[in-house]
C-alpha cells in the first residue's frame, strides 16, 4: 500500500495495556465519527497457541481525504497504538472482523460491547451489516405472532424493538410481500385449522376429565 494514500475511511488498532484509559474521551476529542470493536482478549496466536494481547480494532469516517500519515500520527500519539493504518475496503468485513461473525474458529464477540462516537450511527450499522440475521428475526416475530398486515409488525417493532423497526423501513417492500402471502397462504390456513382442531380436542379432554 502507498503510504499517502489517501481516503476518508481508516481502520487501525491500539492495544489495552497502552492505550489511555480514557480512550474514548480522547477519540470524541478527535471530532471524527469513529466505531471499535469489542476488546478482543481472547483471541489465540495460531502459531504460539498464546493468547494475544488484548486490544480493539477501529475505524474513522473523515468528511474528507486523509492521508496514511495522518492517520497514522493521530493512533500513535492519541492512542498510543501501532503507526500501521489501513484503507477501509468493505463496512461489512470490518463488522465480521470486529465480532469475527463469519469465523466460527475464532472467539466470536457481542455485538453490544462494540463502541462508537461523535456522531457515528452505530443502529444503522449493525442492521446494515447483520441483515440476514435481522431478516430472520423479523420472520420469527412475524411466525410467532401470526402477523398478516404490515400495521401489525410496525407497531410491535416500535413497542419491543427499534432496531427492528429501522430494518423494517429499510425492507419495506419485502416484508410488504412475505405479509401479503402469508396473508393467503394455504400452509397457514392448514395450521391455523390444525391448532384450532388441537384447542377443542384439548378442551374436550378437559370437559371430559372434570366430569
Amino acid at each position: 500500500m502507498a503510504k499517502e494514500q489517501r481516503s476518508n475511511k481508516w481502520t487501525f488498532i491500539f492495544y489495552q495495556e497502552s492505550a489511555p484509559e480514557d480512550y474514548l474521551a480522547v477519540l470524541d476529542d478527535i471530532k471524527v465519527p469513529y466505531v471499535l470493536s469489542p476488546w478482543h482478549d481472547l483471541d489465540i496466536d495460531r502459531k504460539t497457541g498464546e493468547l494475544k494481547k488484548s486490544h480493539k480494532h477501529g475505524a474513522f469516517f473523515f468528511d474528507s481525504l486523509k492521508s496514511y500519515s495522518q492517520v497514522s500520527e493521530l493512533i500513535t500519539t492519541k492512542l498510543n497504538g501501532p503507526s500501521h493504518v489501513e484503507v477501509v475496503m468493505s463496512p461489512t468485513g470490518l463488522y465480521n472482523y470486529f465480532t469475527h461473525a463469519e469465523n466460527d474458529d475464532k472467539t466470536q464477540y457481542n455485538i453490544e460491547d462494540i463502541e462508537s462516537g461523535c456522531g457515528f450511527d452505530l443502529d444503522k450499522f449493525i442492521v446494515d451489516n447483520s441483515t440476514d440475521d435481522f431478516i430472520n428475526d423479523v420472520i420469527d416475530v412475524i411466525e410467532d405472532n401470526d402477523f398478516t398486515e404490515f400495521e401489525e409488525l410496525v407497531w410491535y417493532a416500535r413497542e419491543y424493538d427499534t432496531e427492528l423497526l429501522k430494518l423494517i423501513f429499510n425492507k419495506t417492500f419485502f416484508f410488504s410481500k412475505f405479509l401479503d402471502s402469508r396473508r393467503h397462504s394455504p400452509k397457514r390456513r392448514e395450521r391455523l385449522a390444525e391448532t384450532y382442531l388441537n384447542e377443542v380436542n384439548d378442551n374436550e379432554r378437559i370437559t371430559t376429565i372434570k366430569n
